[in-house]
């Protein structure tokens, strides 16, 4: 795998969406093992105010706009990343897993509260 910094030449939309999705597929509470290699995540976070948490992390709901936007799924599962069920699904492969967004540090916040 490239481990240059978005080869695929994602869009900021569909970055901030891998990026999240990358995270939640760490929870097993939110998502679990595809038999393709890949994680199948069927759970999203919702958002209260304008955050939301994921695990240990807050993320601002502006970041995460794409994880509810059918296009921004289409778009990842052309490019190879996910297979979409929208809305009930999105599973991400191994590629989309181990994909370098860049963006983990600065969309994942430590909560400060």
């Amino acid at each position: 795998m490239n481990t240059k910094t978005n080869p695929l030449k994602l869009n900021a939309l569909q970055l901030k969406t891998l990026t999240l999705l990358q995270e939640i597929a760490k929870h097993e509470q939110s998502a679990s093992p595809d038999d393709g290699g890949g994680v199948r995540i069927t759970r999203l976070p919702r958002p209260h105010g304008d955050h939301f948490h994921l695990g240990d992390w807050v993320v601002r709901a502006a970041d995460a706009t794409g994880l509810a936007n059918e296009v921004v799924w289409k778009a990842l599962e052309r490019k190879g990343l996910a297979r979409s069920a929208f809305p009930l699904s999105i599973t991400l492969t191994l590629i989309g897993l181990e994909y370098v967004t860049g963006l983990r540090q600065a969309i994942l916040q430590t909560p400060g509260h």
